[in-house]
């Protein structure tokens, strides 16, 4: 499956770990959303970019905004 990912400004707690919602879709256009704890680029690579573009963030959509910021799985 692939998946492409945008960050938003939604920071929730799942599981006592803070994470940031990503909002997507998949290649056949399935719209999703992904909780994210760490991100890394690989040791070989110029992280500079990454770095920059990280700090990015969008609003997050309404469905994801009415995500509660505590959650457990």
């Amino acid at each position: 499956m692939k998946i492409t990912i945008e960050s938003t400004s939604k920071i929730v707690e799942l599981n006592g770990v803070p994470c940031r919602v990503w909002e997507g879709t998949t290649a056949g256009g399935v719209k999703m959303h992904a909780f994210v704890t760490r991100v890394a680029v690989h040791k070989n690579d110029d992280a500079s970019e990454f770095e920059r573009e990280l700090k990015e963030q969008r609003t997050p959509s309404p469905e994801v905004d009415a995500i509660p910021l505590r959650m457990v799985l």
